[in-house]
């Protein structure tokens, strides 16, 4: 399947792909009401939460890993609308085998709090996926050295209360020894907190700022990294101003991008064109998730 990006509403594109053809499915839906994007979208509550159940129905078939959006929740008369809990609970309800869903970390707009709540500093990333193990991941793509030798401080315990850190050396009935212990991994699982900057000059196009909502190249090359295989391929049902597209082209992995409106399909061709321009080449330069 080649790249491309396709204008239409996601519901009645997703359909017409095959199923299982694509590897990662990921990107940001409207966030309830906040914005209307110029097609008079309205949706919220318990609407909004039927209307994203819709979505993965549609996602999860066309998807042989994961199937991942980021999303929030808004606050009105202060009260949280809950829509991402109440998302995961209806997923769970309706069959979708849900994974534990990471946290996109960010400074949040100030006065996001309101005047007696706490600043917002975080969005949900709601994770579904066929059952079983994923067919391919890279828990480590985006990880770092182990921060601490066996015996410091890093540690946790076995059922017995015995310090699993410590260094063992068990045998078999023979008498032989059977391993070391603990070895430290040459690189450390990086977590479901995602932190990345976002704001003017750190996005990693300021084509992105012609879209109302854009989220940051590093979250997108978190997931592309971690949960797509080189050379396959990247789904964003929502692409608006081509963020996944973008990283999906940077990192050597294929693109579908769907947008119901033609003006963000437009904005998704410049940022790939932009690309090619950067760096001569069609899967451009290496970035860092750590």
């Amino acid at each position: 399947m080649k790249s491309k990006v396709i204008q239409g509403d996601c519901l009645k594109v997703l359909p017409t792909l095959p199923p299982r053809s694509v590897n990662l499915v990921f990107g940001s839906p409207p966030y309830e009401d906040a914005r209307t994007y110029d097609i008079n979208f309205n949706l919220k509550d318990q609407e909004w939460v039927d209307w994203m159940v819709e979505v993965y129905r549609a996602c999860v078939p066309r998807c042989k890993g994961l199937v991942a959006f980021v999303m929030q929740g808004r606050t009105r008369k202060y009260k949280w609308s809950c829509t991402p809990a109440l998302l995961v609970a209806d997923l769970h309800r309706a069959g979708f085998n849900v994974r534990n869903p990471p946290v996109y970390s960010r400074i949040g707009i100030p006065g996001s709090g309101g005047p007696d709540w706490l600043r917002s500093d975080y969005e949900w990333v709601v994770c579904v996926s066929q059952p079983g193990r994923l067919p391919w991941s890279d828990n480590v793509a985006c990880g770092h050295d182990p921060k601490w030798p066996v015996g410091g401080k890093m540690s946790h315990r076995t059922k017995d209360g015995k310090r699993i850190s410590r260094t063992i050396k068990p045998r078999g009935k023979d008498g032989k020894l059977l391993n070391q212990g603990y070895r430290p991994p040459k690189k450390v699982n990086p977590g479901n907190i995602i932190r990345c900057n976002a704001g003017g000059g750190v996005m990693g196009s300021r084509l992105c700022h012609k879209n109302e909502a854009p989220f940051s190249e590093k979250l997108a090359e978190f997931f592309v990294k971690s949960f797509c295989p080189p050379g396959g391929i990247v789904l964003d049902p929502f692409s608006g101003s081509g963020t996944t597209c973008a990283v999906a082209k940077k990192l050597g992995r294929k693109y579908i991008g769907i947008d119901i409106r033609e003006s963000q399909v437009e904005l998704t061709n410049q940022r790939l064109a932009e690309i090619v321009e950067e760096t001569g080449t069609e899967s451009g330069a290496k970035n860092d998730c750590q």
